[in-house]
């Protein structure tokens, strides 16, 4: 006997997948809002401090690329709490997991980005008088941020992805949401479908954006950073 197809149980909880599904961009948002920062601040720590900084930061860096989100993510939820006495909701807790995991690669798309400007810039801009740090702002990092451009779209959208498990400390989102559903209508095949052809469009979309951005920087002579 074959299975019989209903979606219809899928439609009536569509409220629920949409407000995962915003969940999940809200985390992803939010996380690159911190991470690109503390990402590049990192990278210049990284890149120009002394050595008794560069050391430990060039740790941090690998230590949150290198660990597994869910030990991360699982350590902000369950473990930190106990540390410092306040609860932690899933939501902050998946939002400063991933902002700190996220920062980590950053770093090392920033770090990538500024190393392939040519050291001829940094000389002109010393012979004209210019500082390291107006050297930075004026002239290296506008040409650095534009190679990589397509670099932190990909990791934008790896992130998502790997928001996914959030779901495991009962965060609300998509993947959370769609599991609720498939428990309480017994509908899992019809429920996950939906819900991965709902990743599917956000991505790919993303991902078509990123491929056409990196067409058109390479027409544009520009060398993207990877």
């Amino acid at each position: 006997m074959g299975y019989e197809w209903d979606f219809a149980v899928v439609f009536r909880n569509s409220d629920l997948l949409l407000l995962g599904l915003v969940n999940t961009l809200k985390v992803t948002g939010l996380a690159l809002l911190f991470g690109v920062p503390l990402g590049l601040l990192l990278a210049l720590l990284r890149l120009y401090g002394n050595r008794a900084v560069r050391l430990p930061v060039g740790f941090v860096i690998e230590f949150l690329r290198t660990t597994p989100p869910i030990a991360q993510l699982f350590w902000f939820f369950f473990a930190m709490p106990i540390l410092i006495g306040v609860e932690i909701d899933p939501f902050r807790a998946s939002v400063l997991t991933f902002s700190l995991q996220s920062s980590a690669f950053f770093a090392e798309v920033f770090r990538g980005g500024i190393q392939s400007i040519d050291s001829g810039q940094w000389e002109a801009a010393k012979a004209i008088g210019m500082n390291r740090n107006q050297t930075l702002g004026r002239i290296i990092l506008p040409q650095a941020v534009k190679r990589m451009i397509p670099a932190f779209l990909e990791r934008a959208i790896e992130l998502m992805k790997t928001t996914t498990l959030v779901s495991t400390i009962s965060y609300a989102d998509l993947l959370y949401q769609a599991n609720s559903i498939a428990q309480s209508t017994y509908r899992t095949i019809e429920v996950f479908t939906v819900a991965a052809a709902m990743y599917f469009v956000v991505i790919l979309a993303c991902s078509i954006a990123v491929r056409r951005l990196e067409i058109r920087l390479a027409r544009s002579g520009e060398t993207i950073v990877n």
